[in-house]
């Protein structure tokens, strides 16, 4: 008797359907994606307790002719390609012709199509056997529903989770499908509540609003970006508005959604230094590019895909997202309360003295000691501003910037002003001033007042308080001074004093060994030394000192992990670590004049509004803002 048969239909769709349909958001994407292929304009999805018991999508698309719609239900029965040159080009969501008889096996499914040409069919099938079909109504597009989900695979049942679980799944699909598809109007609801609705006008920021809230949209920034390639178009949210996943960073190629690392990881580099350790942005990225350049043919659910020059897309993304923040002030809002124009503000106080404490005056509260310096007296800084006042006296601020120039260095145990002249070449001075002028909208002009703890300072302008944390402001100067510091070591290597010896594992020697030369290449140099273990005697120049040895370990553990050595990132690590222990800690009491230099030092930073950590450095909190907190206005 033979041992190898040939599976029936029935069965053969059954486990189709343990790849497409792994639970009721399956049904919802593979039936939507459907009716996107059709043209539909409008889509309507109902579903009841999560979608187990019904699901129901009606469109408004092309609809199926009568003599096709029995051939929908075959196994790889499909419209979207004819040969397989096609697969090379495919340009639909759905193509494999897997889904209809796939969810048919597992459940009772009717479907009412026309093309709006004549009558239209209706078809109701059962565990994939045709029960009934009928002629109805003619309205142009198809409405199918889904019912008694893996009524005949009970074991299915046991992997699902609760109904809440499973509309929220559904929930997620269909968010991702409106922002994929903005021209198309989407309404979702469940137990007959509505969830979602979409007006389908193409404004990908109001399906944002619709999905996230208004506040969420009001922080979201435009970006673009094209090559000859690729075309990039979307929203990413401002570093303030982060997540704990990548959840939601939606991609989405030529419609499609996806799930790719690479892309994911070139979008977090576009965020470089903004983003808090452990948390992720929100991002809404659509990519166009030629269908050739994409498989979308390598996994059931079409959610992984195959790009070509994929390290070229990602370095695309990484620049528009860097591009879209240069030019924008960052720092964060304490309030999120809604604003209110100035003008039509009716305050019960109108003017504020901005002045500088005495001269030689110790505050003992806070630890602050103001020193007399030059241009800081108190006949400069004693001006009258008026909030309400479009005939602001336009120097008052700028007079409490202290006249002559001033360097200042910091570390952890000092903190020095030096009002040493600095030999500046005419070169420098202009980048200098050129920085300076490219940051001037970014970040306002701040005057210290005092600090608090010995570790926030609190400064102010014409628009109203900051506290800006100064161990994070000084790690940032600080890192973007070893940052370009790094970059220009020569490939110089330093002896150790004591040589490090590394103990490997069999797998571990041979893959140093395979990669020794990359190694090399960025100034680390293991020597055999026995069987399983390496000496490794010097090491490059640039390393942070006192952590030579550390850093070592690192690259050798990050090329086990990676299999390969990144030295950009080497000496990007390098000079956060660097930053960090050189920069001031908290508990720290600075002087007046030490506040305002580094608050100037900030300012002419390349991004003045997080620490190499992404920990936010200033928060502003509006002059409006604490005049309603105080009752002074409503």
């Amino acid at each position: 008797m033979t041992k190898i048969i040939k599976l029936d239909d029935a069965l053969s769709n059954k486990i189709a359907a343990g790849e497409v349909v792994e639970r009721p958001a399956s049904i919802v994407k593979e039936l939507v994606e459907n009716a996107l292929d059709a043209n539909s304009t409008r889509i309507v999805v109902e579903i009841d307790e999560g979608g187990l018991s019904s699901i129901r999508i009606v469109d408004n698309g092309d609809g199926i002719d009568e003599e096709d719609v029995e051939t929908a239900f075959y196994r790889h029965a499909t419209s979207k390609i004819r040969t397989d040159r096609d697969l090379f080009q495919i340009g639909t969501l759905g193509f494999r012709g897997e889904a209809l008889p796939s969810i048919a096996s597992v459940a009772h499914v009717t479907l009412t199509t026309s093309t709006g040409d004549g009558p239209g069919t209706e078809i109701t099938l059962e565990g994939g056997v045709i029960k009934h079909k009928k002629a109805a109504k003619a309205r142009k597009g198809t409405e199918i529903t889904v019912t008694n989900l893996f009524y005949n695979t009970p074991a299915r049942l046991k992997y699902l989770k609760t109904v809440h679980t499973e509309a929220g799944n559904v929930s997620d699909i269909m968010n991702r499908l409106a922002l994929a598809h903005p021209d198309v109007a989407f309404e979702y609801s469940h137990h007959g509540k509505e969830v979602l609705k979409t007006s389908g006008n193409g404004d990908v920021r109001q399906v944002i609003a619709s999905i996230y809230g208004r506040n969420v949209a009001k922080k979201v920034k435009p970006i673009e970006g094209q090559s000859l390639d690729y075309e990039i178009n979307g929203f990413v949210a401002l570093p303030e508005l982060t997540r704990a996943s990548r959840q939601y960073m939606s991609i989405f190629v030529n419609g499609r959604y996806i799930r790719n690392y690479a892309l994911a990881r070139a979008i977090q580099d576009g965020y470089h230094t903004l983003l808090p350790i452990g948390r992720y942005p929100l991002v809404v990225l659509s990519i166009k590019m030629d269908p050739k350049l994409i498989d979308v043919n390598v996994h059931p659910s079409k959610l992984e895909v195959r790009l070509s020059k994929e390290d070229e897309l990602g370095q695309l993304i990484t620049s528009s997202i860097k591009q879209a923040f240069e030019t924008e002030s960052l720092i964060p809002e304490a309030d999120t309360r809604k604003r209110t124009n100035f003008a039509s503000v009716q305050s019960e106080q109108v003017s504020f003295d901005f002045e500088t404490p005495a001269p030689l005056k110790q505050d003992v509260s806070v630890g602050l000691q103001v020193k007399e310096k030059e241009g800081w007296s108190e006949e400069t800084v004693s001006s009258k501003i008026s909030i309400n006042d479009e005939e602001m006296k336009p120097n008052s601020f700028n007079e409490l910037i202290p006249k002559q120039s001033h360097t200042w260095s910091m570390n952890e145990n000092t903190v020095t002003v030096e009002e040493d002249q600095i030999e500046e070449s005419d070169e420098e001075v202009e980048n200098l001033e050129d920085e300076q002028e490219k940051n001037h909208d970014r970040v306002p002009v701040l005057y210290p007042v005092g600090q608090m703890h010995g570790t926030y300072i609190i400064a102010q302008n014409e628009t109203g308080m900051y506290l800006i944390d100064q161990h994070a402001a000084q790690e940032r100067v600080k890192y973007e001074f070893f940052r370009d510091k790094v970059a220009e070591v020569s490939p110089q290597v330093q002896e150790l004093l004591v040589p490090l010896t590394l103990e490997c594992t069999v797998q571990e020697f041979a893959l140093i060994n395979e990669h020794i030369d990359e190694l090399h290449a960025v100034g680390v140099f293991p020597e055999q030394f026995g069987k399983q273990a390496f000496v490794i005697r010097s090491h490059p120049v640039w390393l942070p000192k006192g952590y030579e040895e550390e850093t070592i370990r690192e690259i050798i553990d990050y090329l086990l992990e990676h299999r390969k050595v990144n030295l950009g990132k080497l000496r990007e690590e390098a000079a956060i670590l660097m930053s960090c222990k050189a920069a001031i800690k908290a508990n720290r009491h600075l002087r007046q004049d030490e506040m305002f230099a580094l608050l100037e030092s900030l300012r002419k930073s390349s991004d003045p509004f997080t620490c190499p950590h992404g920990r936010p450095i200033l928060v502003h909190f509006s002059t409006y803002a604490l005049e309603k907190m105080f009752k002074r206005v409503m």
